[in-house]
């Protein structure tokens, strides 16, 4: 139990944002697209950070699931509750798809970005060409399509709590479990691990789709709530970027690096709102600072720190207690 203090903690905090956020939709609202972007840098985290495989396609994936839910939803009439399992479902799939071919290939960390990066220009263009279905750049309304509950603004956050808390728990679960081992192993050297006898592919693909799972659920939520589906809002700019400099902020392999480096970076996106389009000038030189300042990110420069302030108060003990025992007079 003691290894999961830090998670209990963190429920808490995020637990009580709301009663310091008061009534305010603003601050509401920021709140709750830190919680959607802390699930999705814990997806990525899973997938980058353990298994080494760079989807370039988080955005393409989340909005997958949302276009696929909210589709649904207005063709066929169903309830959001049965559209949405098959969109998370659906970019689980595409997920496995593209980490069982980039295996199969022998694709490297570079191709495989290229590779679903090419995917994500793919799913853009998707959209705008099915004009009829997903009404193009303009976008479609999902709002009053029988998801109420994500219409006020505490329910939607703790949806949204809920979400990442799901997310958290996979991912403590399946690193305390045998495939925790396999995505170490995977993490240090792919090669070795296949020679040891762990089946790359399988574990690969494993976490590509619990992923990408997370991606959907995330992004079919994160559609009803905000109202309207669009390319844009889930463009490469807007989702791959931001989550990428949350997680090398926060620090890959760590189960609360997501959590910190999205909250960092959304309280960084609100200052560099002003700046306007020149925002992804200010997101590349950020992503340098951090590849510079932070190369392990947040948790293990905290705990370093924490390390050292330790090792400081335990020294002075030491030298009081080593100067005590030469000063004392011989026993008798």
């Amino acid at each position: 139990m003691k290894s999961y203090v830090d998670l209990a903690i963190l429920a808490v905090v995020l637990a009580f944002v709301p009663l310091l956020a008061g009534d305010s939709p603003y601050y509401m609202r920021i709140a709750t697209l830190a919680l959607v972007y802390m699930s999705w840098t814990v997806a990525f985290n899973l997938l980058f950070g353990h298994t080494k495989q760079l989807f370039l396609c988080l955005g393409a994936l989340a909005g997958t699931a949302a276009y696929v839910a909210v589709v649904l939803t207005q063709q066929l009439h169903l309830s959001p509750w049965v559209t949405m399992p098959i969109g998370i479902a659906t970019a689980a799939a595409l997920g496995a798809l593209f980490s069982y071919v980039s295996v199969l290939r022998g694709l490297g960390i570079i191709f495989v970005g290229i590779v679903t990066l090419a995917f994500s220009m793919i799913f853009h263009n998707l959209v705008l060409g099915l004009r009829e279905l997903t009404n193009g750049e303009t976008g479609l309304v999902s709002r009053g399509l029988g998801f109420s509950l994500l219409e006020r603004p505490i329910a939607a956050y703790y949806a949204f709590f809920v979400l990442l808390a799901g997310a958290l728990a996979v991912y403590a679960l399946l690193m305390r479990s045998r495939s925790g081992i396999a995505f170490r192993a995977l993490s240090d050297d792919e090669l070795t691990a296949s020679l040891s006898g762990i089946d790359v592919t399988r574990y690969k693909v494993l976490a590509a789709a619990v992923s990408s799972a997370i991606l959907g659920a995330g992004g079919a939520l994160y559609g009803f709530y905000n109202g309207i589906v669009s390319p844009s809002i889930f463009s490469f700019v807007g989702i791959d970027i931001p989550v990428l400099i949350a997680l090398l902020l926060g620090g890959m392999r760590t189960r609360l690096g997501p959590v910190l480096g999205a909250a960092a970076f959304a309280l960084i996106e609100e200052l560099v709102r002003p700046f306007g389009q020149l925002n992804v000038l200010v997101y590349g030189v950020l992503l340098i600072v951090v590849f510079l300042a932070f190369r392990e990110g947040m948790v293990s420069a905290l705990a370093r720190a924490f390390a050292a302030s330790g090792v400081s108060r335990e020294k002075p003990a030491r030298d009081c207690e080593s100067r005590a025992a030469r000063e004392a007079p011989p026993s008798p």
